[in-house]
């Protein structure tokens, strides 16, 4: 095993000498390896490289926007229409939709009916979207959300 060492160190010097007399930097690439990988460059573009190469990633990673459409345990027939409207609009445009009924005071106590105003919601919507989370009450809300079934 000693051997081993022994010549890891002396290709180690190689390469740092070979890097000085080029004018470069010796940059390790690959630290995990067995052995470890290193380059001869220049350590300035490679820092400029790494960080182009994630700004591409960045780009090229599809940004989920979540739109929010709030709905009453008594909202009636024409808003109901008028959100629904608008959620087909945002789910065609790729977004995500968290649907919510918010209980003021003691309305809490149609927690059904909210219940119910969600799942019809996702029911008219069924053709364009997916339920992602079924109806869960969290505090004075209750949340669904949906997604584009593109």
């Amino acid at each position: 095993m000693g051997d081993n060492v022994e010549a890891g160190i002396y290709q180690l010097r190689d390469a740092l000498n070979l890097a000085e007399q080029l004018e470069l930097d010796l940059v390790e690439i690959s630290p995990k390896a067995n052995p470890p990988v290193c380059k001869v460059m220049e350590y300035k573009k490679f820092l400029y490289e790494q960080k182009k190469k994630q700004k591409e990633i960045k780009a090229k990673s599809a940004k989920v926007v979540v739109k929010e459409i709030r709905l009453g345990p008594n909202t009636d027939e024409h808003d109901f229409n008028f959100k629904l409207k608008h959620a087909i609009k945002f789910l065609e445009e790729g977004s995500k939709i968290k649907v919510d009924v918010f209980f003021k005071g003691r309305s809490i106590v149609y927690k059904e009916q909210g219940e119910y105003i969600l799942l019809r919601f996702a029911q008219e919507l069924e053709e364009v979207a997916k339920v992602e989370q079924l109806p869960k009450l969290e505090g004075k809300r209750m949340i669904m959300i949906l997604a584009s079934k593109k």
